[in-house]
């Protein structure tokens, strides 16, 4: 008995270690089966990519392909074109070649006439030019010359070639008044000793007042107060700056030549104000258009 039982004890055991190893090998095929599958789903999803790349790849060929039968189409239109043209140029050097001599003279007149107008127009650019740069320099003296004062009571540019000077009310004249103030004068001290540096210069003063009606009295409304102001402007920088009467002129624009709104205090302040007009030298310039003699 005891050794039947010793006989089915051996027998169990022998077989629990046969099916133990059996099925650590199975588990490691497991494992290297599900790596492998692993590495070819990687491979595939790759493979999904690369295909994803080439058709869009393939697409874009495609279009530039397009593209390019499209230019090519046009080159050969243009090339027909000027295919065209150069027939038309060759039967016209032909007929060329027949003309007549007077015909010849009158061509090359034409084209000497041409000429001379190129150079004409360039002369007219460069004295243009040199124009310019002159009312550069000028407005760059007159900054220089009035740099310490604030820019909201005089303001210097230049606008289509002219050179203006605007001077604030509140810096020349007391409120409803033609009488220039004694610190005025330092102002337009300034401005004459520029302008008397360039004595072929001509300028007009002009005088501008806000739309409040004038009611002193004195005057008849805003006309004559723009007008007196100019003139009293204009004998300051006369009489004690020695600026020649000649070149001078004076105006008075009332309230008609607003540089803004009169609607509000300091919209009518702006209006409020003298101008200095730096006329163009038109004498000089009609001379340009005179033709050259020789």
């Amino acid at each position: 008995m005891k050794s039947t039982l010793l006989a089915i004890s051996l027998s169990m055991l022998l077989f629990s270690c046969v099916s133990s190893k059996k099925y650590k090998q199975s588990q490691a095929r497991y494992d290297t089966l599900n790596v492998r599958f692993a590495g070819v789903q990687g491979d595939l999803t790759n493979c999904n990519t690369d295909k994803s790349n080439l058709t869009r790849q393939r697409d874009e060929l495609q279009g530039q392909n397009s593209d390019l039968n499209t230019k090519v189409t046009d080159l050969n239109k243009q090339i027909d074109f000027l295919k065209q043209n150069n027939t038309t140029v060759l039967k016209q050097l032909q007929d060329m070649s027949v003309l007549t001599s007077s015909q010849s003279e009158s061509i090359k007149k034409s084209l000497d006439n041409i000429g001379a107008k190129d150079a004409y127009i360039q002369d007219l650019q460069l004295s243009l030019a040199r124009k310019d740069s002159l009312n550069m320099a000028l407005v760059m003296n007159l900054k220089g010359a009035v740099g310490s004062l604030d820019d909201k009571d005089i303001n210097i540019k230049v606008d289509k070639g002219v050179v203006y000077i605007d001077i604030s009310d509140k810096l020349l004249f007391t409120s409803g008044r033609y009488e220039v103030t004694k610190n005025a004068k330092q102002v337009l001290g300034k401005v004459a000793a520029v302008l008397k540096n360039q004595p072929d210069i001509e300028f007009m003063v002009e005088g501008h007042t806000d739309n409040i009606p004038y009611k002193n009295g004195v005057l008849a409304d805003n006309w004559d107060l723009s007008v007196k102001r100019a003139t009293a402007v204009v004998r300051i920088l006369q009489n004690e700056y020695g600026l020649d009467p000649s070149k001078i002129a004076a105006s008075g624009r009332s309230e008609y030549k607003p540089l803004t709104s009169n609607d509000t205090p300091e919209g009518r302040a702006s209006n409020r104000r003298t101008r200095i007009v730096i006329l163009p030298q038109l004498d000089q310039f009609f001379k340009l258009l005179e033709p050259k003699k020789g």
